[in-house]
């Protein structure tokens, strides 16, 4: 094809583009069912990975946990299991009043087949090995994973020269490379039957970054430029049919940032995100197949901003918010949460 012509033809789909873009943020579109596929969840045993497993429960879909912590991940699957038994009373009760509308038909033959479980193991996903042996287990006991959400994450809590080396190497290993070990277990089976959904929980500071957690902003920004290249790689191999989603949450009250602070006057403005709102903002996303989540959308602009700013100008902006310093606040409850402890142990 003639250059002029191929590019004309790539402006209008650039075009076209915005408007579809535009259509789903004015029409919501419908949200694609879930029900009876295996999902896996990194992360799970606590915060916005038990959200996420109790709103894929709510979808019917059979659920694989995982998580370091093995008794917080198995008050995740009690959780969900109680999800999974309303489930089946509300079955039952539809199955029942169908059977009396339907003549000729039993309950067992209208009754719906529901063989909902939730299975738990415990890996460290930031060992390699680990990863690849539990996944190896999940295949053989459950069966092929079709949702991927690699949700863990962790945080160490110290400038770059008080950070122990092993900190920093933790957080990358479980907040990037475990994405690389984790994918690598299940890509290929999507990629046999050009079906399933790899979903990227990162943050807005792997958008843009701050001062003082250096590991952190490292690390997402590793897993968002990780998941942008594979959603890519997919695009090239016409591997349609698996999609990705990248979720970018601002500062999420679970606990994890307990003690960050932007300027008083703005925060009734930029508050953290509940951790309810969170979730249901990304299941919206990943189930419209929508590529990037940020939550609040005013993340859109500051990385916007971000880009065509001068970076003199970006650190006006971050001084006027108080952004520039938000985490002194939370390093300093950190340190002194540590040797507090380290009192109370005679160290």
């Amino acid at each position: 094809m003639n250059i002029v012509l191929e590019l004309f033809v790539v402006a209008l789909r650039v075009l076209w583009a915005f408007v579809a873009a535009a259509a789903k943020w004015l029409l919501r579109p419908k949200e694609k069912s879930v029900a009876g596929q295996l999902c896996l969840i990194t992360g799970a045993g606590s915060g916005l990975g038990r959200l996420f497993a109790l709103e894929f429960a709510r979808r019917r879909a059979r659920l694989v946990l995982w998580d370091i912590n093995a008794a917080g991940n198995e008050e995740t699957a009690a959780m969900v299991r109680s999800i999974y038994q309303e489930a089946a009373q509300q079955d039952r009760q539809q199955a029942a009043l169908q059977a009396q509308q339907a003549a000729g038909h039993s309950e067992e033959e209208v009754l719906p087949h529901c063989n909902l479980q939730v299975h738990t193991y415990t890996c460290d996903v930031s060992k390699r090995e680990n990863v690849y042996t539990t996944a190896e287990k999940v295949c053989k006991e459950v069966g092929e994973v079709s949702v991927l959400v690699n949700n863990a994450g962790v945080v160490s809590g110290h400038h770059l020269l008080e950070c122990p080396d092993e900190l920093i190497e933790r957080t990358m290993m479980v907040n990037c490379h475990a994405h690389f070990w984790t994918t690598k277990a299940f890509l290929p089976k999507m990629l046999e039957l050009n079906h399933g959904h790899i979903v990227t929980v990162a943050s807005s500071l792997g958008l843009f970054s701050t001062a003082g957690v250096e590991d952190y902003c490292a690390s997402k920004f590793g897993a968002v430029g990780f998941h942008e290249s594979l959603s890519h790689e997919l695009k090239a191999a016409e591997k349609d049919g698996i999609k990705t989603t990248l979720v970018c949450p601002y500062l999420v009250d679970t606990g994890m940032f307990r003690g960050c602070r932007i300027r008083k006057e703005i925060e009734p403005f930029l508050p953290p995100l509940k951790p309810d709102y969170c979730v249901k903002q990304a299941m919206r996303a990943i189930l419209t197949d929508q590529p990037m989540i940020c939550t609040p959308r005013l993340m859109y602009m500051v990385t916007f901003m971000k880009s065509i700013l001068p970076f003199e100008a970006v650190v006006c902006m971050y001084r006027f918010l108080g952004a520039d310093k938000c985490m002194y606040p939370f390093i300093a409850q950190r340190k002194q949460a540590t040797n507090n402890n380290e009192a109370k142990n005679g160290m």
